[in-house]
């Protein structure tokens, strides 16, 4: 959560399928998961605290952040912080720049600190328990699917080329 491009989502999702496999436990998966965030999130708040907006845009540039971009981030940041504290960790992006803003905003550290931690625990907890739920989903209906995928498929094709007939025929009589 310093800004590095990582697929937390994927990587969580997966660990959900873990879970349901018995390869992790429940309890010290979501607080390895919930403290590597709130950690890497409280490095990123720090940088933007006592390094500031200068070297944000310094190596922002490389990612298309501009000075433009970052002032009106701060703009809506400041105006829904709470809100965007507890929820940013569900938008790609913006949750990388949240903690930067918190920082330079200077946001007290325990107010980030209990919104960032918040935030963590139910994006956490969301994407484990979808992957371990949609694991357990497949295994009941990857069976179904299977004995059934061939006739579907062959049906949607039909189906789209029916439609797409249609559409050319009706185009070439305009």
């Amino acid at each position: 959560m310093i800004g590095i491009p990582f697929p937390a989502e994927t990587t969580l999702t997966f660990s959900g399928f873990a879970l349901s496999k018995g390869e992790f436990r429940m309890i010290p998966l979501l607080l390895a998961a919930i403290l590597g965030n709130v950690i890497g999130s409280s490095i990123a708040y720090g940088i933007g605290r006592f390094l500031g907006k200068t070297v944000i845009l310094r190596w922002g540039k490389y990612i298309g952040l501009t000075e433009e971009r970052l002032n009106k981030a701060e703009e809506r940041f400041m105006k829904r912080r709470v809100s965007i504290l507890l929820i940013s960790k569900f938008i790609a992006g913006i949750r990388i720049l949240t903690p930067y803003l918190a920082g330079i905003n200077g946001i007290p550290f325990s107010v980030f600190t209990l919104y960032n931690s918040i935030g963590a625990a139910l994006w956490v907890i969301v994407f484990v328990f979808l992957g371990r739920y949609v694991d357990v989903a497949w295994g009941r209906y990857h069976a179904i699917m299977h004995k059934h995928l061939v006739p579907i498929i062959l049906v949607a094709a039909v189906i789209v080329g029916i439609v797409a007939w249609f559409k050319l025929r009706n185009k070439e009589k305009a």
